[in-house]
């Protein structure tokens, strides 16, 4: 749970300005995720969220500009190794089986990577079907996938 919401709350943070963590909490719980202020004020810490100018001379949230990569992968990371089943392929086509409802945190985390192998991905409740941008790079994505997922090469 802690995955998902840390993921949601990149997410939130990437597409519209937050500006304090009870903004952040109203938008969590739009997401049907209840938290406390407590839980808001160590999932920034955890994911480095700092202030930054919104340019209409208020701060809002968002990450330190060079680590986005770094902090979507870290989360990635986690998130496919505690809610991963199964990753399979055919044609350029990969399927990523997950626990039920994380598949969204998923796809967007893969998504956000940017890789420029993958063409863009479709989740569903628990399962991301990702679409390589050739047959010949499947097995690279693949194969970075199940490293990722802790699931090793293929």
């Amino acid at each position: 749970m802690k995955t998902k919401r840390q993921m949601k709350i990149l997410e939130i943070v990437s597409r519209r300005p937050v500006f304090t963590q009870e903004e952040l909490a109203e938008a969590l719980r739009q997401e049907g995720i209840n938290v406390t202020q407590a839980t808001i004020s160590r999932d920034i810490k955890e994911l480095n969220l700092i202030k930054v100018p919104s340019g209409d001379g208020r701060a809002k949230y968002g990450l330190p500009s060079g680590t986005p990569g770094k902090i979507i992968l870290d989360k990635l990371k986690r998130l496919l190794a505690d809610c991963c089943l199964s990753i399979d392929a055919s044609g350029n086509l990969i399927v990523v089986k997950t626990i039920s409802g994380t598949a969204p945190g998923v796809g967007e985390a893969l998504d956000e990577l940017r890789m420029p192998e993958i063409l863009g991905t479709v989740a569903g409740d628990n399962t991301v079907l990702v679409v390589a941008r050739s047959p010949d790079k499947v097995g690279y994505v693949l194969s970075k996938l199940k490293d990722l997922a802790g699931m090793g090469p293929v």
